[in-house]
């Protein structure tokens, strides 16, 4: 349990980001969701969500290459729109239906552990962030939530501006026209996020946050070559990290450190850079809804920083029991 009380808050302190990938997922429900069904990553994507049959079927050879390489091939060729329509039909099903378990999970420790200063930013299909958003403002105003590559629990409404965002399958507040469901699949050698109005206000929303952030943290996202586009365009928003001589970028991910490095280093300013294997080791987990104060304290004040870790396998009850001195301290 937190210390009591917890550090106070700095109204003013700059914020925290955190970008999520599909490992994030596979950490929050490794053991499936609440009904079981498995969390796909980059590397078994076309395993996990059985698409081997479909493809073999239409005579397409799949060994080796990853999914959205794949797509993007079936794509261009042009061939099977059919085949292509039936993978993001089963594709964007298979996602809709997983449901966190009921329990606090990852997810919910991780929103809880941020303020509304904060934002989340995510490249993941799953409805899991979205979920957790749902139950955790029960207890504390989330952070704000970026969907950089569509979601299957939003939709949207660009006929006016701004657009307008809400849960799938209903409609839109201002209206009343249905909610459009967004996009997930895209041809990985032409990701071009400024043509769709969605993803375009998310990533410049991602950009802004990025400039201000003093921390960021990756949490299971690999940056695989074919995101080529998007970690160029995070990389603008971070900018040179020789003129990030303070912020501290945090990685949580089960590969090995000096492989991280090199994926990050244009992100890294020399050693101020963290690796964890675990979310609740991670600084976040640590130092929960103080993480940016908490540094600037060690890093400019010299002092050393005792932990107040997250309540981890409390019930929801001992959640809102563990968050309350924060939240008076805020």
């Amino acid at each position: 349990m937190a210390i009591n009380p917890p550090p106070p808050a700095n109204k003013n302190a700059r914020s925290h980001l955190v970008l999520l990938g599909a490992g994030a997922s596979r950490a929050g429900c490794p053991g499936g969701d609440k009904n079981g069904v498995r969390l796909p990553v980059f590397a078994d994507f076309i395993e996990t969500l059985k698409l081997r049959p479909k493809l073999e079927a239409a005579g397409v050879c799949v060994t080796g290459e990853n999914f959205e390489s794949l797509y993007s091939r079936l794509t261009f060729a042009g061939t099977d729109p059919d085949l292509l329509a039936d993978l993001e039909t089963q594709v964007f099903n298979y996602f809709t239906e997983l449901r966190l378990p009921d329990e606090p999970t990852v997810y919910d420790h991780l929103l809880l552990s941020l303020r509304d200063k904060d934002v989340v930013a995510t490249f993941n299909w799953d409805p899991f962030l979205v979920q957790a958003v749902g139950r955790c403002r029960k207890l504390a105003k989330p952070p704000l939530c970026l969907h950089l590559h569509g979601n299957v629990a939003i939709g949207y409404c660009d006929r006016h501006k701004p657009i307008t965002l809400g849960v799938r399958g209903r409609r839109c507040q201002r209206c009343d026209e249905p909610l459009v469901d967004t996009r997930l699949m895209y041809p990985v050698t032409k990701k071009d996020y400024s043509a769709d109005p969605l993803l375009s206000k998310f990533w410049q929303s991602v950009q802004t946050a990025l400039k201000d952030a003093f921390l960021f943290t990756i949490f299971g996202y690999s940056a695989p070559t074919t995101d080529v586009e998007a970690v160029d365009l995070l990389k603008a928003g971070w900018g040179d990290s020789t003129a990030r001589q303070m912020e501290q970028f945090k990685i949580i991910d089960l590969r090995p450190e000096d492989d991280l490095c090199k994926t990050w280093k244009s992100f890294i300013h020399t050693h101020h850079y963290d690796v964890h294997t675990s979310f609740y080791d991670s600084m976040i987990g640590q130092l929960p809804r103080r993480s940016v104060e908490m540094m600037v304290r060690e890093l400019i004040d010299a002092e050393l920083i005792d932990a107040f870790p997250i309540a981890k396998g409390a019930d929801w009850d001992r959640l809102s029991k563990w968050i309350q001195p924060f939240l008076d301290g805020e």
